[in-house]
């Protein structure tokens, strides 16, 4: 195939999944706790002496925005917020995760668990528990639980040893490969989420973007293949 035409579809590829991409941020953006995605595009060139080198762009590398998104107040006795940097960190069945989405629940039992059932946990790891009749629930700037006017714990937040390893999960919890650390002066809100921090009319910019871009390329394939068409016909009626 000609160099042209794997540069083309390369190309195509990862314009193909950057709109992938966009469309999920989109899809989510009136979802709790969800953080933008990205992203970044890299090139491969193979170099043959005495030929032409070989360019091939890759779309393989997905960001993360970490810009904190608004925070809308809901007067929730267990909905929560971190200002700042932070993630509050839940127990799922594949190992401990991180989330920015704060909307939480005492389970009957008195187990604080996230939307998906999931533990929250406390500073030390470890699970957080909600007397059942507690009458006032009460959250400290730190965190600092207190149930009836009586410490009973303290929401944990972590950020990740390595953010540049953080692996986005699902749409909002995240995988820290290298383990994570308890933030210092941490700050919890009580009553409030943080809103997705995905700009839809950004979104739909850069989606128009993408769509151009790919036409685009689609006509200079279509261009190309013609041309080699055309060249291979010269050739055979020789």
């Amino acid at each position: 195939m000609d160099n042209a035409l794997y540069t083309g579809l390369t190309r195509q590829s990862g314009l193909n999944r950057e709109m992938t991409v966009i469309a999920n941020n989109i899809a989510n953006a009136a979802t709790t706790g969800y953080r933008s995605e990205g992203v970044m595009f890299t090139e491969f060139v193979h170099a043959i002496p005495g030929n032409e080198s070989l360019s091939m762009a890759k779309a393989n590398v997905q960001t993360t925005s970490m810009v904190q998104g608004a925070m809308t107040k809901t007067g929730g006795t267990f909905d929560f917020a971190v200002e700042g940097d932070g993630f509050f960190m839940v127990e799922t069945p594949d190992g401990e995760r991180l989330t920015r989405a704060g909307n939480f629940t005492p389970k009957a039992q008195g187990d604080l668990v996230n939307f998906d059932g999931h533990l929250v946990l406390d500073s030390g790891g470890a699970p957080i528990f909600i007397p059942p009749d507690a009458a006032s629930i009460d959250v400290g700037a730190d965190g600092t639980i207190s149930a009836d006017g009586q410490l009973v714990g303290q929401i944990g937040v972590f950020e990740p040893l390595d953010p540049n390893m953080l692996n986005r999960e699902s749409g909002v919890l995240f995988e820290s490969p290298e383990g994570s650390e308890l933030v210092e002066g941490a700050r919890v809100l009580q009553g409030f989420l943080e809103n997705s921090n995905v700009n839809p009319i950004d979104q739909i910019t850069r989606m128009i973007q993408v769509q151009r871009a790919y036409e685009m390329g689609q006509s200079f394939l279509e261009t190309e293949d013609n041309r080699v068409r055309e060249a291979l016909k010269s050739f055979v009626g020789k």
